[in-house]
């Protein structure tokens, strides 16, 4: 009965904490929402066979920290696209950063799976290969964010629809913000459906990147050093992924002055 007692009031304690921080964000932001025509990416081999949308909730408290330590409290705001059960977009919000997540399946929306029961008003699904607009009912016309980050998320997209997702991107990037990512160079076939749509080493997207206008940062890379999420020496991450911090050719990331040597 102690034991069960104290469970309860961890739930109760944690649901107020993160109360807390929701109204907080609410006052400073308003409430995001997300339009878009596709709100669900049926085609997708992720939808019809909803295997990491109905199972994957990854985090890292640690990437969560060095990336506010990055970029500076005042200016953290984070897109998570391909956001699965939204527990990295809840770790910014308890820190009291704004944080919005797209999942391309309605799975974990319809089974209200992990955090799509705490954060529902913070976590949305779109087709991402297609147009959308994060807006808050401050920002109407359109948030944009300091950093994106998508896990293992790119090579579920077919390479003729990368233009238009890299597009939406950049339509929802800061300048001198930053996009993090990590990719999977492993095909995946999960039940006879090809999950992995885009399968490619590391030379082949960076390539495919700076044709789009993107350049890769490898110093923000070993600044996170393994405190990445979905970093392959974690368990359960894809065997030889690799990250990538883009910005637009021309721009750096804009940090803070206290991580300026880090990156030096």
């Amino acid at each position: 009965m102690n034991i069960l007692k104290s469970i309860n009031k961890n739930i109760i304690e944690d649901g107020y904490l993160i109360g807390i921080q929701k109204n907080r964000l609410f006052d400073s932001f308003g409430y995001p929402s997300v339009r878009t025509n596709f709100p669900v990416a049926y085609e997708s081999p992720d939808h019809i066979e909803p295997w990491g949308t109905a199972n994957d909730n990854s985090k890292n408290k640690r990437f969560t920290a060095k990336l506010i330590n990055l970029l500076g409290a005042p200016r953290v705001s984070v897109l998570d696209l391909g956001c699965s059960g939204g527990g990295q977009v809840r770790d910014f919000i308890e820190n009291g950063y704004f944080a919005v997540g797209i999942e391309g399946s309605d799975v974990s929306l319809r089974r209200v799976r992990a955090e799509w029961l705490t954060i529902p008003e913070f976590l949305f699904t779109a087709d991402i290969t297609k147009p959308f607009k994060v807006s808050t009912t401050s920002k109407e016309d359109g948030f944009k964010f300091a950093a994106i980050t998508m896990w293992e998320v790119i090579e579920h997209i077919r390479e003729d629809d990368l233009p238009a997702l890299m597009s939406n991107l950049d339509a929802h990037l800061q300048p001198n913000g930053v996009i993090i990512m990590s990719v999977s160079p492993n095909e995946e076939i999960i039940n006879g459906v090809r999950l992995h749509q885009t399968v490619h080493e590391k030379d082949w997207w960076l390539e495919t990147f700076a044709k789009m206008g993107w350049q890769n940062h490898e110093a923000a890379i070993l600044y996170f050093g393994t405190d990445l999420v979905r970093c392959n020496t974690q368990e359960g991450a894809a065997p030889r992924s690799f990250h990538v911090a883009l910005t637009r050719k021309g721009e750096a990331i804009s940090i803070s002055d206290k991580a300026k040597p880090l990156l030096a």
